[in-house]
């Protein structure tokens, strides 16, 4: 459905610190580094890239937005939300079944440490 994301921040180097272990929890590897822009994905898939704005403008986080991550188990959601909170994100809705959106609907959210909502979920009845 979407080609990519963008997340600004201030230094993409250090979010990068935090975004490779959060990010690896869900099994979302690292694309690229170079040049001040960081990817994660898939070089023909959806990506992630973080980068300092291009206006030259302070980065700032969306007020009612957010990017969802697909994790393939409810343990890669619990690992990301500890990794994030480890790493210095903070808790915006510990990981837990959420029945209203459908019943296998398993979620966990976190602001980074720049302010970026992001979540990890598990669709799986299973996972």
């Amino acid at each position: 459905m979407f080609s990519h994301v963008t997340i600004g921040s201030s230094d993409p180097n250090a979010a990068a610190a935090f975004y490779d272990e959060v990010l690896g929890a869900l099994g979302i590897e690292t694309l690229f580094n170079f040049d001040g822009v960081v990817a994660y994905g898939d070089a023909t898939g959806p990506k992630t890239f973080i980068l300092k704005p291009f206006d030259g403008g302070p980065p700032a986080p969306g007020n009612g937005g957010h990017i969802a991550y697909l994790a393939k188990t409810r343990a890669e959601v619990d690992a990301f939300h500890a990794a994030a909170l480890r790493l210095g994100g903070s808790d915006e809705g510990a990981p837990g079944l959420r029945p209203h959106y459908h019943p296998n609907y398993y979620g966990a959210y976190v602001r980074d440490p720049e302010g970026n909502k992001i979540q990890a979920v598990c669709h799986s009845k299973n996972g």
